[in-house]
Order: C-alpha cells, then structure tokens, then sequence
C-alpha cells in the first residue's frame, strides 16, 4: 500500500493525487458505509441506540473523527467516530457484540471487492486500449480497495478497542472475557504507540495483501489478468 507520504516524498505528484482522491473516496464514502453497518446491525438485532443517535446516516458528517481522518490520508489506517450501542438490548449479549462488530470490517470487504472489480475491469480496458486517462481511473479504485482492505484488516485486529476484541468475546470464556476488557485501556495505548513506531507495518501489509489477492482473484479471473 503507497504512502501519501512516500508519494511526496518521491516527488511523484500524479500519484500523490490519485492516493489523496482514493482516500477521500474512503473518507467520505466507506467509513461512513462502515459505521452505518454497525449501526444497522445493532439496529436489526434490537439495539436502536444508533438510530435514536442519528447515525444510520451515509452523510459522513455524522460519523467523521478528525484524528482518525487524518491518520486515513496520512497512512490508510484510521477510524471513524464509533457508532454508540447498547448491549443490554441484545437477546444474546454476545452474540449481538461480535455480530455488531464484524458488520463494520465485512462492508470494508465487500466495498473492497466493489473496487477490484472496477480496477480489473479498468486495467482491462487499458491493456487494450493504451488510454492513460483509464489506466489512472484504474489505479484511484486500486488505491480505493487496498485501503478498504487495510482498515478490515487492522479493524479485525483481536485488540481493544478494535471490532475483532468484539468478535473474540464470542469465543472467551466468561473469565478471560473479563480480564481482557479490564485493561482495555492499556492495551489501546499500546497499540497506538505499535502502530506509529511501525511494529505493526508488517503483519498489516502481510495481512492486507492475503486479502487483496483474495478479492482480486473473481475479477482478475473474469477480465483474464
């Protein structure tokens, strides 16, 4: 995944552009998809919190959070505001949890693939066409999907307080349930302090592209790249 600021850095301004313009696409369409789907998920599984709260919205205005904005275009990772909930409404407090959390990751998945399709069907055209104009359309949605790809990725992380510390309460044991959220807190700091020294570059670029090929491959397969 290209950094916007390795674009820069590399003086390559046509790419810092498609890189700034897929982020905005993210911004301002998928994180807002992405909380919509938690809120909808709650929302269907008795907890209307979200909706009273008036956040089963596409308008991103209702769910931007300004430093994980930045963090998005700065290094494709970030966040959005969190979609509040309610979990005493859950029929299966569990249940309602992990499912509640795992529609967020699952919209960046499928937006994903929405991305790869169109970045297969572009480069496609643009092997047989030559058109440079369609080659740089194609690599705004390649961008679009890698970043997709990156915030599921990070967002599944087992880590509080990321949405796959949600799904894992499905398979804890009351007990380490417990004591896992009990130092939420700490292990939220430490995560924040392993992603902006780097440590967790490597197992999320690993990690992102696993995915990335995965959702490339129906597409590819169909346009025979």
């Amino acid at each position: 995944m290209t950094s916007l600021i390795s674009a820069i850095l590399s003086g390559n301004l046509i790419l810092a552009v498609i890189v700034i313009l897929s982020r905005a696409f993210v911004v301002f369409v998928c994180m807002p998809v992405h909380e919509l789907s938690h809120g909808w998920a709650a929302y269907k599984l008795g907890d209307d919190t979200a909706k009273a709260a008036g956040r089963l919205s596409f308008n991103p205005i209702a769910h931007l959070n300004p430093v994980g904005t930045i963090m998005i275009f700065l290094f494709g990772i970030g966040y959005a505001q969190p979609v509040p909930i309610n979990p005493l409404k859950f029929k299966d407090y569990r249940k309602g949890v992990a499912l509640t959390a795992a529609a967020g990751p699952f919209s960046n998945l499928v937006m994903g693939f929405i991305s790869a399709f169109f970045y297969s069907m572009l480069q496609f055209i643009y092997n047989n066409s030559g058109n440079s104009v369609i080659n740089l359309v194609g690599m705004f949605f390649y961008f679009a999907a890698s970043v997709n790809v990156s915030l599921a990725v990070f967002n599944l992380l087992p880590i509080p307080p990321l949405d796959g510390s949600r799904i894992l309460a499905v398979v804890l044991p009351d007990r380490a349930y417990e004591k896992y959220f009990r130092y939420e807190r700490i292990i939220m700091i430490v995560l924040f302090i392993a992603l902006f020294s780097g440590i967790l570059n490597k197992p999320i670029s690993f990690l992102t592209n696993l995915f990335m090929n995965i959702i490339c491959f129906i597409p590819n397969l169909i346009f025979g790249l």
